[in-house]
């Protein structure tokens, strides 16, 4: 067999490797972690095999081994990404895992097969670090790898133990190393050598056998784990033999399709052009991998980790000569060489490229402005001889211009310079406490590791809310909450609240967008009959259903039988909205094309919502083609088929599977033939025609290239329907029109309306007008500059403009401002000539003049407004005019 050179050759026999070793080829994860409320995005191979290494499910194989190839994102290093030849936020990590299976001996050994074998790396360039106290693994390579015995290097916990926090799952790691310049002979520090680079670590096998206690000790695990990880970009930077990830062919493309889009020659040596063009290459992958995973830009979470690296990448551009925006059509050049691995980037191609436009055309608009405001204050610092901007004006630069931090530490370092990063974390700290709350969300929500303990301990929960909603159960356990703390017991009380476990259940937990349902337990036993209410239904594991009850009437034990019932009007609701979603997904699909795709929903028995990548409004005509199109299937009364089969056979028939979703092996198919198939667990109508009405409520943008339809099907639809006629009924009246000619009447008045605003901006123009001469009489000189000031309460903002317009023209130069002090209307506009912008700038005049009434306010050099609080105040505002304007002159 040929050595494996290119990235995807090395990818590819590694997972044939590993299949051939009884291991289950598991695809990569989606960077949005499911279900994990602790993780930002995923880092780790590992990430997706977690219920499995805790022992919750089992792992659904043969043998309990997997091997993958996974999207990772790290944002650690951020600020040395292009900086080195090995950081990257994007990358992709091999692994190989093992949950209670194999241990130590097959991983030392299959590692050294693998890169000796397969990759026929030397030997004499292979190196082993092991934790200084595994003296099992020490011994296992002497046996595997025949290496001089200073070739296995004992090296400290800091380096080569792994925990998972203070306390749980831990164990030792063990390290492969290539040495990249054997020619220097043999090496007098390892560990040193290792951070200049010349020992480059390639795999990371992790020994997962111990349970950290509170008191520090270590107990072993019944069930030890293996979780290796091997960086594919540096495996294929030693078999390419190229000292930098960005010149292996995983990167070098990207890089050469930026220097030809911007005509730039690339030379390695060319330190600074060089830099920029590693940065945007491996900011390019990881923006179109992220997005590609559903991620939109945004100020917190994962939004604000896609728009730091976007931004940070179109501030590199513009340093290589960029002008206009560039990386959105360099997305497609991400899917021609990485997406026969991951179609996601092919078949999201059209959202990704409109996703990176419209966010590099919104940072094009503030990087000028800002850049050239950071610009002033690096002259100020140089002028006060200073080496530090202070936290306060850097996050001046973040709130007014979004400009992200980093971009004006980067300038800021360019320069021989720093910010004053606390006093910027300080001046955020409003800001910050706002995204940690909606960050948190689920995090918030997410229950503690109790309920991870009784998934090892209890059978799954049998779902049997398909085919019925009224069943027969038994109680498994019970936990009680109060006060935030949840507690395992033997009973419920009649009074309290908690989560209900059953053996089985009609009751659907809340997941993909559908609500938990609602609905009644009722207890048996010899003395009574409890009843419990049931509000909602949530998922406590992967594989527990927990019923969130309160006891009304009578006590609930542990082994106890129970009937659960299921609210039926509730639910058929759900059913009707949940089969019309998918209704609405076909038919946006068709009128708006292919790029829509599904990037959220909630499915109530309220109503539906809809959340799809789409870069327009909709227009009135289309959402009327949408919603009669869903109508039209509904009236076809079509069959809706639930089948179950496998994840392939799924794909082949054309099913939909969403970015947000994880699938297993089996999948459940909602098929409406000929119209709408997608994979989906929830529960559905029979037949469209069950649906009964469906009428669209709302369209709006939720986010960039995101837009929202909300609607309502059935009975909610009705509701719609008449609140419009009563609406309609009551214009009518009030209009004294009948409802045939209400159309015409509205016309007819607007019209009217129309001529009378014409007729009031002209007496306005008048009533500015007769002010000119008594303004102009205000007239003074402050320092060579003549300034009018007055207050004309009588003029609303537009007609105060209009005056500053006219009296612009008949004072030639100078500086106007003009304020009204009604108590609801208080106001103040400044205006400058054109030839004074220079000196003095109608934003600085008004801001100050505002701020003494507790307002504020800005807007361009030749012309600003701003508000006020304290009517009261208003003349004192005027007053300070001439002295504000003295201090603005420069």
């Amino acid at each position: 067999m040929a050595v494996p050179k290119t990235g995807s050759e090395i990818r590819q026999a590694y997972l044939d490797f590993f299949k051939s070793k009884q291991h289950k080829v598991v695809p990569s994860s989606s960077l949005v972690p499911e279900n994990d409320p602790t993780l930002l995005l995923a880092n780790a191979g590992m990430n997706q095999f977690k219920p499995y290494f805790l022992g919750t499910i089992p792992f659904p194989h043969t043998a309990p081994y997997a091997a993958s190839c996974q999207k990772c994102f790290r944002t650690g290093d951020l600020e040395r990404v292009g900086y080195t030849a090995r950081h990257h936020t994007f990358f992709e990590m091999l692994g190989n895992f093992s949950f209670g299976g194999y241990f130590k001996k097959e991983a030392i050994e299959w590692g050294w097969e693998f890169v000796t074998g397969i990759l026929k790396i030397d030997q004499s360039r292979l190196w082993v670090s092991v934790y200084e106290k595994d003296d099992e693994a020490i011994e296992l390579w002497k046996k595997t790898s025949n290496l001089p015995v200073n070739r296995i290097v004992r090296m400290g916990e800091d380096s080569n133990f792994w925990t998972m926090g203070p306390t749980g799952p831990c164990g030792p790691c063990s390290e492969i190393y290539v040495d990249l310049t054997p020619e220097k002979g043999e090496t007098k520090n390892f560990e040193a050598d290792s951070e200049t680079g010349r020992f480059l670590e390639i795999w990371n096998l992790v020994f997962t056998q111990f349970d950290k206690q509170g008191d520090g000790s270590l107990k072993p695990l019944p069930k030890p784990n293996i979780d290796t990880g091997m960086g594919l970009e540096r495996v294929a930077s030693v078999m390419q033999n190229v000292p930098s990830n960005f010149e292996t062919d995983l990167m070098a493309p990207l890089v050469a399709a930026i220097a030809k889009a911007g005509k730039i020659s690339v030379k390695v040596e060319d330190s600074q052009t060089y830099t920029s063009m590693k940065v945007i290459s491996d900011h390019l992958r990881a923006t179109t991998f992220l997005i590609a995973d559903g991620v939109l830009p945004s100020n917190e979470g994962r939004g604000y980790v896609l728009r730091r690296i976007l931004r940070r990448a179109v501030r590199h551009g513009k340093l290589l000569g960029f002008d206009k925006p560039f990386l959105s059509a360099l997305t497609l050049e991400v899917g021609k060489l990485m997406g026969h691995v991951y179609p996601e980037v092919v078949e999201r191609k059209e959202h990704i490229v409109n996703v990176v436009r419209a966010e590099e055309e919104r940072f094009y608009e503030t990087l000028a402005a800002g850049t050239e405001r950071l610009l002033e204050k690096i002259e100020g610092l140089k002028k006060a001889k200073s080496n530090k901007l202070s936290g306060e004006e850097a996050f001046m630069l973040y709130d007014t211009f979004g400009f992200p931090l980093d971009i004006t530490k980067e300038i800021l370092k360019e320069k021989g310079l720093s910010v004053d990063e606390a006093g910027f974390q300080k001046a955020m700290e409003g800001q910050k406490e706002k995204a940690r709350s909606g960050w948190k969300g689920s995090g918030d929500a997410a229950l503690p590791p109790l309920y991870r303990e009784l998934a090892a301990k209890i059978p799954a929960t049998v779902f049997k809310g398909y085919e019925k909603i009224k069943d027969l159960g038994q109680v498994v356990q019970l936990v009680r909450v109060k006060d935030k703390k949840h507690e395992p017991v033997e009973k419920l009380n009649e009074g309290e609240y908690g989560f209900v476990l059953l053996n089985q259940t009609p009751f659907y937990a809340e997941k993909g967008g559908q609500v938990g349902d609602k609905g009644v337990l009722q207890g048996f036993n010899s003395a009574e009959v409890s009843w419990v209410d049931v509000l909602d239904t949530q998922m406590v594991s992967d594989t527990l259903i927990g019923h969130w009850c309160f006891a009304k009437r009578g006590n609930l034990a542990v082994g106890q039988k129970v009937e659960a019932t299921v609210e039926e009007s509730e639910r058929r609701s759900i059913m009707r909205n949940h089969t019309g979603t998918h209704l609405l997904h076909a038919a946006l699909r068709t009128v708006l094309g292919t790029h829509v795709g599904q990037a959220g929903s909630y499915v109530g028995a309220d109503r539906l919502r809809f959340d799809f990548t789409h870069f327009e409004g909709v227009k009135p005509e289309k959402l009327r083609q949408i919603e009669g199109m869903v109508n039209q299937k509904i009236l076809e009364n079509l069959d809706v088929s639930k089948q179950e089969m496998s994840f392939d056979e799924a794909k082949k028939k054309g099913a939909m599977a969403f970015f947000s979703e994880k699938y297993g092996d089996r999948v459940r198919v909602i098929d409406v033939p000929g119209f709408s198939i997608e994979l989906c667990g929830g529960t559905h109508v029979n037949r469209t025609g069950d649906i009964g009405l469906f009428k669209i409520i709302s369209e709006a943008s939720v986010a960039s290239g995101v837009r929202r339809i909300e609607a309502v099907t059935g009975e909610g639809s009705l509701a719609q329907v008449k609140q419009k006629e009563d609406t309609l009924k009551e214009i009518s009246q009030l209009l004294k029109s009948s409802e045939t000619e209400l159309t015409a009447k509205i016309h007819s008045l607007v019209d009217e309306l129309k001529m009378k605003e014409r007729e009031l901006s002209s007496l306005k123009s008048k009533l500015a007008g007769s002010l000119v001469d008594e303004v102009l009489a205000t007239k003074k000189d402050v320092k060579g500059v003549q300034l009018l000031v007055a207050r004309t309460d009588e003029l609303d903002p537009e007609g105060m403009r209009q005056l500053i317009d006219t009296l612009k023209a008949k004072l030639g130069s100078g500086v106007i401002v003009l304020g009204n002090g009604k108590p609801d209307q208080i106001a103040f506009i400044a205006g400058v000539t054109k030839d004074l912008i220079g000196k003095v700038k109608a934003g600085d005049i008004v801001k100050e003049v505002a701020k003494i009434t507790g307002g504020g306010g800005g807007g361009r050099p030749d012309l600003a407004q701003a508000g006020g609080k304290d009517a009261s105040k208003v003349d004192e505002a005027l007053k300070a005019v001439p002295s504000i304007l003295e201090k603005a002159i420069h």
